[in-house]
């Protein structure tokens, strides 16, 4: 039997997980000297009312190996394959933990999978490895498709501060935007696996043009893309841009993923963005 593995940074809803036998990892987030699993202790509107009153910005930290453990450990007793499907090593410590908490079981199969990526985009990923085990591909094929797709994928977004993303050290080749953060919107995406600076303009709509106008040059017209959108508790902006990009795209069936604590807590509230799968 095939295991599929993910963590709370694949934006996935509770009831999808559920429904669909996936072992959603938390992530840690950490306020002060109080920490809390996302998702399990802490969900978003708790976060977002947390943030709001805290003197200090909050953490993350990445799932200690022991939470993959009675999972590892129960695929290694009864002989199943885990594949585990997890964001970029560049911007979180998921992946080095799930090797850690491997190494304890080293007869069994585990995968572990390095999307270079982070939010809608892995949530895609993870729904298509959903998609590919329920019709009975094999481990190797599942495996060699996710890696296929890390080459076509595409996630840009824009933040409302560049506070959150340099206060936590996520913020890779962007910082150079930094000097002029207050004049500028700067257009952000995820490159080889890290935060990198795409464009900048001077105002919050002209950054949101601007993101429309790149998906509409590098998008797919097609469901292939797995079109969808992020956002940081912008729930009604998050609508409208899909509206706009469904009229123009022809592609309407877009999920919404609101990014949760751990997301939040790097690119802060007010975070609009849009990944999808470039055409092979």
């Amino acid at each position: 039997m095939i295991r599929l593995v993910t963590d709370t940074t694949a934006v996935l809803p509770r009831d999808y997980a559920s429904q669909h036998d996936l072992v959603v990892v938390p992530q840690i987030i950490r306020f002060g000297n109080d920490s809390y699993q996302e998702g399990v202790e802490m969900d978003e509107p708790e976060f977002l009312r947390r943030l709001v009153v805290s003197p200090v910005l909050p953490g993350t930290a990445a799932p200690p190996p022991g939470l993959f453990d009675e999972t590892f450990r129960r695929a290694a007793e009864m002989g199943d394959t885990i594949i585990a499907i997890h964001p970029s090593s560049d911007v979180s410590g998921t992946v080095p933990s799930a090797f850690t908490a491997k190494s304890l079981y080293p007869d069994a199969d585990i995968r572990i999978v390095d999307t270079r990526t982070i939010g809608g985009c892995l949530a895609e990923a993870v729904r298509l490895a959903v998609e590919w085990r329920d019709a009975g591909h094999t481990a190797d094929r599942i495996v060699a498709n996710l890696q296929a797709l890390i080459p076509r994928t595409r996630t840009y977004f824009v933040v409302a501060t560049l506070t959150y993303l340099y206060r936590n050290g996520r913020i890779g080749g962007a910082a150079k935007l930094l000097g002029s953060m207050l004049q500028i919107k700067p257009i952000l995406h995820m490159l080889d696996g890290r935060v990198e600076a795409f464009d900048k303009v001077r105002t919050h709509h002209k950054a949101l043009e601007r993101l429309k106008e790149v998906v509409f040059a590098e998008c797919p017209r097609s469901p292939e893309s797995r079109l969808c959108i992020m956002h940081a508790d912008s729930p009604t902006e998050a609508a409208q841009l899909r509206d706009e990009l469904c009229a123009e795209l022809g592609v309407c069936d877009i999920p919404l993923y609101s990014v949760g604590p751990a997301i939040t807590t790097h690119a802060g509230p007010g975070t609009l963005g849009v990944g999808f799968f470039a055409a092979p």
